[in-house]
């Protein structure tokens, strides 16, 4: 998924299940970082302490981005989280919309809400890994021939004809630049396939899974016809699953709660609607996120969808970009543990060693 949902539609979902603003706006902001903290650069205080930050995303595109660390410590706990279905293991870590395991990492985070300072970054991170199950269901955060497509298999339903010629261009380019970086096949070994399109999670799909509006389907090359991709189907159903999950989360953590919940099918026909629009730039000639984005804004400050009029705040993410590289040589290190950036790395710390150490071995899959 992409920043419309991460961010706009997460917010929506924190608010409507009765979360305050400014701590929707954390939750939100923390499930959208997920996929901007791509740096791995720490912080170092002039009376000896340090913070070392892990990133949780890499550019997938620019396979000079990504190792196999990466993949065990990045894609698998945070975007491709293992299904466990199947009999090879290979087959076990491929991600499944809604699995037993991901319900498994909610009830986990939800049970900390009262207990660490950091539950609001944790909900928020657990609200990314969740939702992207509904959207790369299908595909494996490690390299792997199961990820693998047959490039001119896509098919495309119900779009005009100038967005499916945006998305052909998108995945052209895509291709161009994979072959940028093919001269690093020879020195990869561990897991990734012979072959580069579609080795690793759902790079050979493009960004085509994290389009809500797109209907869709394709040939993978060890299993034949996808099915249909009922992708504004399956993000409703997301959007479903984190409102549920947020209500859950003002039942176990006081303090969080500052309205009375609206229902989901309340608000289930204006969330469709949102998901469906096939948004387009300002020139009306390509489909883009931020059009997609003031589709939320749009439902919450003129339609209401949250009972009152009401302006969706900023993303965070930007400032706590910011404020981690203002942290960095300040005297004294204990500064930093009020901090929503730091909170949020503690959460991220957090959720990697539990789903890699406790959650996915007591599943019997050892990925690191």
């Amino acid at each position: 998924m992409q920043k419309d949902m991460h961010y706009y539609g997460t917010y929506v979902m924190a608010r409507a299940a009765g979360i305050g603003q400014r701590k929707a706006q954390v939750i939100a902001s923390a499930a959208q970082f997920v996929d901007d903290n791509a740096a791995s650069k720490g912080i170092e205080f002039k009376d000896g302490g340090a913070l070392q930050s892990r990133a949780t995303a890499h550019h997938w595109y620019h396979l000079s981005n990504i190792d196999t660390d990466d993949q065990r410590y990045v894609w698998v706990p945070f975007h491709f989280l293992p299904g466990n279905e199947g009999e090879k293991f290979s087959e076990r870590l491929v991600c499944r919309k809604n699995s037993g395991i991901a319900q498994a990492m909610v009830a986990n985070h939800l049970d900390h809400a009262d207990k660490i300072d950091f539950s609001d970054e944790l909900i928020g991170i657990a609200a990314h890994v969740y939702a992207d199950t509904f959207s790369h269901y299908g595909f494996s955060g490690v390299s792997s021939r199961l990820n693998q497509i047959d490039n001119d298999s896509f098919k495309f339903h119900d779009i005009p004809e100038n967005t499916e010629k945006y998305i052909k261009k998108r995945q052209k380019k895509f291709k161009r630049n994979y072959s940028k970086e093919a001269g690093l096949l020879a020195n990869i070994k561990s897991w990734f396939a012979e072959t580069l399109s579609g080795a690793l999670g759902h790079g050979a799909a493009c960004t085509f899974p994290d389009r809500p509006y797109l209907k869709w389907e394709f040939e993978y090359d060890h299993a034949g016809c996808s099915g249909l991709r009922d992708n504004p189907k399956t993000f409703l159903e997301a959007c479903e699953a984190l409102h549920g999950m947020f209500v859950r989360y003002t039942e176990a953590k006081e303090g969080v709660k500052d309205s009375e919940v609206i229902p989901f099918d309340k608000i289930r026909s204006q969330i469709k609607s949102i998901i469906e629009f096939k948004g387009y730039e300002e020139e009306g000639s390509e489909p883009t996120e931020d059009a997609r984005i003031n589709r939320w804004k749009k439902a919450v400050a003129e339609d209401n969808i949250l009972g009152a009029h009401e302006v969706i705040p900023e993303y965070l993410g930007d400032e706590w970009l910011k404020e981690k590289s203002r942290l960095h040589g300040q005297k004294l290190s204990q500064s930093v543990k009020e901090k929503d950036v730091y909170q949020f790395y503690q959460a991220a710390s957090y959720h990697r060693h539990y789903i890699l150490r406790n959650l996915l071995p007591e599943n019997n899959l050892i990925v690191s």
